[in-house]
Order: C-alpha cells, then sequence, then structure tokens
C-alpha cells in the first residue's frame, strides 16, 4: 500500500508505538552509523572491513572533483583511513567485493549469497542494455580471463570497433560482455585503480572449490531488514527498500511478524505525519547524543545522505546534488557537501581539488543553521585542515 495508509492498514495490535522527536530519532542513526564517536572501527585494513559490514555497502562513484566516495565515506569512519587499506580488503583479503545494492558499491563478502538471485536473474534474463551481447560474446570473455587472468577493458583490443549506441557506452563490445559477466556472477572485480576495474573468474577470486549457497527469497528480504535496523536504528519502508519499491509488501509482512514477536517496535516519529517507522525495542529507553560536537564533511553519497527524503525529515535539510544542473540553477554549488557538527547539518561547503598545486579550494559556503556558527566554524575548520590533507595523502 501507499507509504501514506501504511499506519490504517496496520494491524490493531501492531499500533501501539514508540513516539521520538527528531533529535531523539536522529541520534539514534547517527549511533547507527557510527559518526558519534571519534574512532568506532578502529585502525587499517581491519577497520575497513569493519566499517563496511556494520554498513553494509559503501556505496562507488566515479565523481572526482574531490576523492572519490567510497574513499570519502570510509575516511569520514576511520581517522587514519588510507586508500590502501580499502585494496587490502578487496584484492588481498578478499573481504568485500564489488555489486549493486542501490548503486555499485563495496559489500561485505560475508553477504555474498544474498546477492547470488540477483546474479541468477542477470544470468537467465538479462536487461535490454546487454541486449546487444550474445551468448558466443559473453562465452569468450569468460573464455579469456581463464585463460589469461584478470581482464580490464583497456586489454581488450582485438574487437572491432562500433558506433557508440548510448552516450556512456564504450565503443568497444566486450565491454558490455564484461559487464554482463560481472552482474551474472561469471566475473568479479579482483582490483580497482582509481575507476579501472579488472576482472576474474568469481570462483578464482575468492578460491573458492565450492561456492556459497543462495541465500532464499526469505533470507535476502531478512538481510534487508538487519542490514537496515543496524546502520538506520530507525527504519521505513521507504529506507529499507530504497530503490527497490517492488519489495515493500513482502518486508512489510516480516515486519509485522516481528513486531508480534516483540522484536521490534511501531515509531511515530516526530513530523513524519502517517509514516510508520520501527526499531529494535532495547532503543526505545535509549537515544545517545554524541560525546562531543564533532564536525563531518560528509559525501554527497554517504549513506546518511543518499536517502534524500529521509535526511529531510531527520535533519530538516534537503540536499541538492547540482553537478549535472546549469550553474545559473544552482544554489549550494557543483559539488556541495553537507557539514554535520553534533546532530545538526549547519553548512553546506562546495569543494574542488587543485591537485597541482595540492590545495583544496572552496568554492561556496553556504551556512543552513542560524545557530551559534562562530563556535561551529572554529571545529569546521579544525576538520577542514585534516579532509585537505587526506585529500592529497595516501
Amino acid at each position: 500500500p501507499p507509504i501514506d495508509r501504511e499506519w490504517e492498514e496496520m494491524p490493531k495490535h501492531v499500533r501501539t508505538a514508540v513516539n521520538l522527536t527528531l533529535a531523539e530519532a536522529r541520534r539514534i542513526w547517527l549511533h547507527a552509523q557510527r559518526l558519534h564517536v571519534a574512532v568506532p572501527f578502529g585502525t587499517g585494513a581491519a577497520a575497513v572491513r569493519a566499517a563496511v559490514a556494520h554498513l553494509g555497502y559503501v556505496q562507488i562513484d566515479t565523481i572526482h572533483v574531490i576523492e572519490r566516495s567510497h574513499h570519502h565515506i570510509l575516511w569520514t569512519r576511520i581517522p587514519d583511513y588510507r586508500r590502501a587499506d580499502l585494496h587490502q580488503c578487496l584484492s588481498v583479503e578478499k573481504a568485500v567485493f564489488e555489486y549493486w545494492t542501490h548503486a555499485l558499491a563495496y559489500v561485505p563478502t560475508r553477504d555474498y549469497r544474498f546477492f547470488m538471485p540477483a546474479m541468477r536473474r542477470h544470468g537467465e534474463a538479462p536487461r535490454s542494455w546487454f541486449g546487444n551481447v550474445s551468448p558466443p560474446d559473453l562465452r569468450r570473455v569468460i573464455a579469456r580471463v581463464r585463460n589469461d587472468g584478470p581482464l580490464s577493458i583497456r586489454d581488450i583490443d582485438d574487437d572491432v570497433l562500433v558506433e557508440k549506441d548510448h552516450a556512456w557506452a564504450s565503443r568497444k563490445p566486450s565491454k558490455r560482455a564484461l559487464q554482463l559477466a560481472f552482474f551474472s556472477g561469471a566475473l568479479t572485480v579482483s582490483a580497482r585503480t582509481g575507476m579501472l576495474k579488472s576482472y576474474d573468474l568469481t570462483d578464482r577470486h575468492f578460491k573458492w572449490a565450492v561456492r556459497p549457497r543462495a541465500a532464499s527469497e526469505k533470507q535476502v528480504l531478512e538481510y534487508l531488514l538487519d542490514r537496515a535496523l543496524r546502520a538506520q536504528g530507525v527504519v521505513s519502508l521507504d529506507s529499507i527498500c530504497h530503490l527497490d519499491a517492488g519489495r515493500k509488501p513482502a518486508i512489510a509482512a516480516l515486519i509485522e511478524t516481528r513486531v508480534r514477536r516483540g522484536s521490534l517496535v511501531p515509531v511515530v516519529v516526530e513530523g513524519a505525519g502517517k509514516m510508520v517507522h520501527w526499531m529494535m525495542p532495547e532503543l526505545a529507553d535509549a537515544a545517545p547524543g554524541p560525546d562531543v560536537e564533532r564536525a563531518h564533511l560528509l559525501s554527497p553519497f554517504d549513506p546518511l545522505v543518499i536517502q534524500r527524503r529521509r535526511l529531510k525529515l531527520f535533519f530538516s535539510y534537503e540536499h541538492r546534488f547540482e553537478a549535472y544542473l546549469p550553474k545559473e540553477k544552482r544554489l549550494l554549488g557543483y559539488f556541495a557537501l553537507p557539514v554535520l557538527v553534533g546532530d545538526r547539518i549547519v553548512a553546506a561547503i562546495d569543494f574542488k581539488a587543485d591537485r597541482v598545486r595540492q590545495e583544496l579550494k572552496i568554492q561556496q559556503w553556504t551556512w543552513l543553521d542560524p545557530g551559534p556558527n562562530l563556535a561551529h566554524q572554529q571545529r569546521i575548520e579544525e576538520e577542514l585542515h585534516r579532509f585537505e590533507r587526506f585529500q592529497f595523502g595516501g
């Protein structure tokens, strides 16, 4: 049912709800995102493993105005983060892998089996994007990886070039064959340099004699709900099923079962109207606040930011991603970052990295919060210096 009918259609025995103020809801979410303390996951590659495992996924994006989103998201939660730590997890320890959640992301390898049903669907019924990939194309690219080892699109130089049929498409047909082999699970990303990916046979990369057993749809639903509860604290059907609306009825039924069992309680969040939320009952008496008013420069693709409707409800802030807007229509700037201080988003700062001079340029600084900006500014400037060092460090 539509979100605004959820409350009326919930059984009466489910409707006894916990009331949360926006401040309480924010703090629970920040605690779940581990943005409330300085070093929530430890250091080094072990911290990367722990962060990806806890968050469930870390989104990858190609934009490189400043450091790319996946490194930025991890740095926000791991103060001494190094890019080599992510490489260690992906290519050496193989503790994370790349696949599609709501977007391309790093995902814990322990969760691989929950993505296998989607891989099977891609293999059995490829999307129209892969319509020009023939079965012989697919077999040929997999055979080449099997025989020659990990392969990137740059390694393919013997295909006949064809005209583009899409603005973003490679002119090499094998790129789509590689992508289909990836989405269907035959290949996996074994290494990444910038945005250049190397693909290897999945079983060879992970050294699997036998693959994990694919999860059932019921197990996938349990996984999606548990992932959201762990990383969001207070959840809604929208937040659990972000860009996956087809699963809402089944997730709603699973939530109702857990409410009956007492492992979830309905939540009325201040200002949410009839949109129902849920959380685990042990959180009802604990709305932790940050130990200090920490400042964070958040990526536009950070899990706290990417669900715009939820962000607006919890933080009264509507983030605008303006990279694709004409300059005259931008309000915050080409690549503005929301600035979190304590449990409020107080500013948005548009940055650009000057890689020649190794300087971080502030294009525009927009205050959003009418509160004590001078006190906020000192914390933000300290974080700015740390952020600049990260941009041009290891």
